[in-house]
């Protein structure tokens, strides 16, 4: 017998072949165009929402160095006036917190 081809079976089976390639080109290439539509969706959406406000350093608040001041030559004061501080003892204090 002379043959000419692959025959019914070789062709249904080189044709299965085709077939199935072009289907997992298809699928690879659609999941391609899905993945960079979503990241384009992504985009469009991170683009649309506002950013939210970058939170500033919050100083903390100013110490009263004046009226931790007084607080201290008040205690002073009631020291002196106490008998714990001399005079002398009580303007040396006094001295040193005003020169700072």
């Amino acid at each position: 017998m002379n043959r000419r081809g692959p025959g019914l079976i070789g062709a249904a089976a080189r044709t299965a072949v085709i077939a199935g390639t072009a289907s997992a080109v298809t699928g690879r290439v659609q999941r391609h165009q899905q993945n960079r539509f979503a990241e384009q969706e992504a985009e469009q959406l991170a683009a649309q929402q506002p950013m939210p406000p970058v939170p500033q350093p919050v100083a903390p608040p100013a110490a009263a160095p004046a009226e931790d001041m007084i607080g201290q030559l008040e205690r002073l004061a009631a020291l002196k006036q106490q008998g714990v501080l001399s005079e002398a003892e009580f303007e040396a204090q006094k001295a040193r917190l005003l020169a700072g």
